[in-house]
């Protein structure tokens, strides 16, 4: 195999990598509170860069030491993955249940009185360190093994270093276009109150489903 189409196959790879289903499922609860098509852009931007330094160095371990992963250790990885999903979506509808205005009774001086009050949070950049932690975690784990046993074919490490890096950009690109495709209805509907819930809801539901499901395969339950 020719170091060019090398280059091209992690391209694609790394591409359609992107769109797992476990890594959709992340990406859209985070994306779920963007305020603009940027923020969601930079999730999937982050979630890459994590992905791809996760990749990097794993990559780097094994064509120095021509080890392998362990599969135990690999099935941990999806084991975390699981759980980090469940997690997504569960702290995304804790946030859908706050960002519901509620009737509060507050009392000035001898008045008393109800009003709508939200507890909806503000957008931080925390949300950059978020998206690349949860890329971190997936580098270890699904498909990117594909990646990996691709390196065996590589004849040095500047080589090896370099295909994962084109992969990392492939992945970076893919969850890029994915969290901005994401993010379109979701930010069209954040007028409309009802249908706003019922989208946010489905990615909660959508990955504590997809997280469980990791996590019962890998029990054998």
């Amino acid at each position: 195999m020719s170091i060019l189409t090398l280059l091209g196959l992690g391209f694609l790879l790394g591409i359609e990598h992107a769109t797992d289903a476990d890594h959709v499922a992340a990406i859209s609860t985070m994306t779920s509170d963007s305020k603009n098509l940027k923020n969601s852009a930079m999730h999937g931007i982050y979630w890459g860069l994590g992905h791809t330094f996760t990749l990097l160095l794993v990559g780097l371990l094994l064509l120095l030491f021509k080890i392998t992963i362990p599969q135990k250790l690999a099935v941990s990885f999806e084991f975390i993955v699981g759980l980090m999903l469940v997690f997504l979506g569960i702290n995304l509808f804790v946030k859908i249940l706050k960002s519901r205005f509620h009737l509060h009774l507050h009392k000035h001086g001898k008045i008393k009185h109800l009003h709508y009050h939200t507890h909806k949070s503000q957008h931080s950049h925390r949300h950059s360190r978020a998206s690349f932690f949860v890329g971190l975690v997936h580098g270890l784990a699904g498909s990117a093994a594909l990646m990996l046993l691709v390196l065996a074919t590589v004849k040095s490490i500047a080589s090896g270093l370099i295909y994962i890096m084109v992969f990392g950009v492939g992945s970076i690109l893919g969850m890029l276009l994915i969290s901005i495709s994401i993010s379109i209805p979701i930010l069209l509907a954040k007028n409309l109150s009802r249908i706003h819930f019922i989208i946010r809801s489905i990615a909660s539901f959508a990955s504590i489903i997809i997280g469980i499901s990791i996590i019962v395969s890998i029990l054998g339950i």
